[in-house]
């Protein structure tokens, strides 16, 4: 089976890897999205998959968009197409392109949670349970019929950047037997009309922390957006970003002062962290980032600013 490859990013590599030691699968060409400019020097860098996909020996495109080389993928006449967090909508006269369809590696349960960010989506709504979903591509969202589902429970206190490492490789295996499979004739199954939600991509200020709100969902928020953008609040009129958050039961934190204190209230410093109080129950703070420096745990940096039981969080909106 001849088939291109479409992916950008590092947890597109695993797919890669495992449709190039298929016996029977030739990855004869590669698509991505182009090299970014990063850091100071603003210098070009090349995205996961064109490392990996050149360590391999197989040729890379990378058009701004799919349309600017489709007769050149014509001409490649492939069997069927691979997609894994490619970043870019595939139109009608490429999808008819790609033999007998591009099969997608989503990292849901289709048909809940499609769009760019399902992960992320799936743990700041405090789903317990998971999964990656094979599908052909059709000119929706993530809409197309279903090859394979395979569902897994999400870890306590697991974050989006090992959810999604580990997903990446739990569907690696399940995108090359649903080429197998679609090649072989399988018909694909559409998905069902109930339960699609949206996972549209998250941006900085979708995660700034409303510590009015239950501390649960909080530590759900916090999990979400680690290890990017991170979820963040203020502290002391600067940008503090949480990467570590567990909720305590109120009865927990200290009842010297029997009015509850307001959201954002610091409720005790120990070497556990930092506990705030929020809308409902409390959040110890186990791991930050201050503005202008490295990760750090919560102890260390209320060592470091020598936090006091009764400062606030939360107390100037710096925006997104």
């Amino acid at each position: 089976m001849r088939i291109a490859f479409l992916g950008t990013p590092e947890v597109a590599v695993p797919s890669l890897d495992a449709l190039v030691a298929a016996a029977d699968i030739e990855v004869v060409v590669v698509l991505c999205n182009p090299d970014r400019p990063k850091g100071r020097s603003r210098t070009p860098v090349p995205p996961p998959v064109k490392v990996a996909a050149e360590q391999h020996g197989i040729e890379v495109w990378q058009p701004t968009k799919p349309r600017q080389v489709l007769e050149e993928f014509r001409a490649l006449e492939v069997d069927a197409c691979a997609v894994v967090a490619y970043g870019a909508l595939l139109p009608a006269d490429v999808l008819a392109a790609g033999g007998a369809g591009f099969v997608n590696l989503h990292f849901s349960l289709l048909p809940r949670w499609r769009g760019a960010a399902p992960v992320q989506h799936a743990l700041r709504a405090g789903d317990e349970v998971t999964g990656v979903t094979t599908f052909v591509l059709d000119e929706g969202m993530d809409t197309g019929p279903v090859l394979r589902r395979v569902e897994v429970g999400i870890e306590p206190g697991e974050s989006a950047g090992a959810l999604l490492a580990r997903l990446a490789e739990l569907g690696a295996p399940v995108l090359v037997e649903s080429l197998r499979a679609l090649h072989a004739g399988e018909q694909p199954v559409p998905q069902p009309a109930e339960g699609a939600t949206l996972a549209p991509k998250i941006r900085p200020e979708d995660v700034q922390l409303d510590l009015a709100r239950p501390a649960e969902e909080l530590s759900w928020l916090v999990r979400s957006a680690d290890p990017a953008p991170g979820a963040h609040t203020t502290f002391r009129g600067a940008r503090l970003k949480v990467f570590g958050a567990v909720p305590v039961a109120a009865e927990n934190t200290p009842d010297e002062d029997p009015a509850p204190a307001a959201p954002g209230t610091v409720v005790a410093v120990d070497k556990e962290g930092v506990v705030v109080a929020c809308g409902g129950g409390a959040l110890r703070l186990t791991e930050v980032q201050p503005a202008g420096k490295p990760r750090m745990t919560a102890t260390a940096f209320a060592n470091g600013a020598r936090i006091e039981v009764g400062e606030r969080l939360g107390d100037g909106d710096l925006g997104p």
